[in-house]
């Protein structure tokens, strides 16, 4: 890794969040082809180190350049080793920014989605100034329907998505 806590947008107890850069794609090359990330999330396409790189240029830092905004990379603070992503999306189909979060299998059930999501929704409001924030998931997806429920979100409604029906979230900022 060549970013340290010096490049980060937030910092937590325990995290450090900040913007994904290149240098991240074999960490996010592992993150995207985890079997939890295939099923609720879906395949990406990611099948190269090459395409890890193009995923992150195509996806988060071009989202960072139009919204100012995207999804982050979140590293333990006391070591920087990269865990998860977490941070907000602007999809056209959604009319609010939404907020979307992934683990490494080996960092989940550690508080470490809640404590970034948290850091996140607040970064949201008092630096972006976003009034509110949706989260969609997979109607099966459980451990991310209590995430949200932990962090204020109600369920709204079911949403068409991709050929997939979702359940769509929201809070008020």
């Amino acid at each position: 890794m060549t970013s340290n806590t010096t490049t980060a947008l937030i910092q937590t107890d325990n995290l450090i969040i900040r913007k994904l850069s290149v240098e991240d794609a074999s960490f996010i090359f592992e993150l995207v082809n985890m079997p939890s990330w295939l099923q609720y999330i879906g395949d990406r396409g990611v099948r190269t180190l090459h395409d890890a790189e193009q995923y992150i240029r195509n996806g988060p830092m071009t989202s960072y350049a139009k919204f100012g905004f995207g999804l982050y990379l979140v590293a333990l603070k006391d070591t920087n080793e990269p865990i998860g992503m977490c941070g907000l999306l602007k999809r056209d189909t959604l009319e609010d920014p939404d907020i979307g979060f992934a683990f490494l299998q080996k960092f989940t059930g550690n508080g470490f989605a809640f404590e970034s999501a948290a850091a996140v929704l607040t970064y949201g409001k008092n630096v972006l100034g976003l009034s509110r924030i949706v989260a969609i998931t997979a109607k099966d997806n459980n451990s991310s329907i209590k995430l949200l429920g932990r962090l204020g979100f109600e369920f709204e409604k079911h949403i068409a998505f991709n050929n997939e029906e979702l359940k769509l979230f929201g809070r008020n900022a």
